[in-house]
């Protein structure tokens, strides 16, 4: 395994490949109509090209220091069930953000806690953060659930944290610390 890649109790996690895009689109496409309310980014006709640029992005985060964004697998299949990632990382205050989502035939399995927790090893390890943060728009029940399993702390409800199709929602703040 090499360094870019994390183990997450039975799970691979590793940076996309352009070979992993028609697999990424399709776990889009499954897992829309849930997702999109909290993820405008995902809709029923997303496609390869799209999945082609978003890992051009996490190529550039991840060259730039500021993001290390995953594929998640199933180790023994190979399978994409979901995507997850440090993202927005400030390295003078120490701290990131930490987002997920799991395909909707492989949600209720417990995957999202245990990336949230090879990832929050990952940031306080390695990466020599401080502070991770999980911002869960209010009413994210199932997001919210795995923040709470993994350890974090709820801190607040903060108004206007998030912009969703275009307008100001608030969410929750959770916070992991070392």
């Amino acid at each position: 395994m090499d360094a870019s890649q994390l183990l997450a109790d039975g799970l691979l996690l590793r940076p996309f490949e352009d070979a992993d895009a028609a697999a990424f689109a399709a776990a889009v496409r499954e897992t829309a109509e849930g997702m999109r309310r909290w993820m405008p980014w995902c809709s029923t006709d997303y496609g390869v090209e799209q999945a082609l640029s978003w890992f051009q992005a996490c190529r550039s985060g991840r060259a730039a220091t500021t993001a290390y964004e995953y594929g998640v697998f199933d180790p023994d299949t190979g399978a994409f069930v979901g995507g997850a990632g440090l993202n927005a990382i400030r390295h003078d205050h120490r701290f990131c953000n930490l987002g997920y989502w799991v395909r909707q035939s492989r949600q209720g399995e417990g995957i999202a806690t245990r990336v949230v927790r090879a990832l929050a090893a990952e940031a306080f390890g390695p990466l020599g953060l401080q502070r991770v943060e999980i911002v869960v728009a209010v009413g994210n029940l199932a997001s919210e659930r795995v923040a709470v399993k993994s350890g974090a702390l709820r801190e607040s409800v903060a108004r206007n944290r998030l912009v969703i199709d275009g307008q100001p929602a608030p969410a929750h703040v959770f916070s992991l610390v070392p």
